[in-house]
């Protein structure tokens, strides 16, 4: 059971080789790290879950619902633009999340610019690269009323 679940959505296991021009250098695995520390030092539980399965997504939202998760940080990636599914689930399980993208998906290509996830976010935060992680983690624990967490 987490406090928060961090979802990374399809080719973001490619982090810190696919496109760094685009979405960086840094890991995943640099930023679950990174993650987990600031949760951990506010006191919080954290879980993660990258997976290129739009299916294994869609489980692990639902399965949130039920299981004392109270907040998700996902970073949707292709999904943004394509999975209804991910947003039903989402959208059936009522709990609160924050949208993240590495890069200012705005400024890019024009299918870019619409996410089936955004009017039922709390927030979306985009092109802060893994710092957007950070903040939206941030507002995640003030919100669940954990400690200071201004890591």
């Amino acid at each position: 059971m987490s406090d928060i679940l961090l979802i990374h959505d399809p080719n973001l296991n490619l982090l810190g080789t696919r496109e760094p021009g685009i979405y960086g250098a840094c890991t995943l695995e640099e930023i679950n790290h990174a993650a987990v520390e600031q949760c951990a030092a506010a006191g919080a539980r954290l879980d993660t879950l990258q997976s290129n399965s739009e299916a294994e997504l869609v489980d692990r939202v639902q399965q949130a619902g039920t299981d004392g998760t109270r907040f998700i940080v996902i970073n949707p990636a292709a999904f943004t633009h394509t999975s209804v599914a991910l947003r039903d689930a989402f959208a059936a399980v009522g709990l609160p999340f924050i949208e993240v993208h590495l890069s200012n998906v705005h400024a890019r290509e024009a299918f870019r610019h619409q996410s089936f996830f955004s009017d039922l976010a709390q927030a979306v935060i985009c092109g802060l690269g893994p710092r957007g992680y950070r903040t939206a983690l941030e507002a995640a624990l003030e919100q669940l009323g954990f400690g200071n967490n201004s890591n």
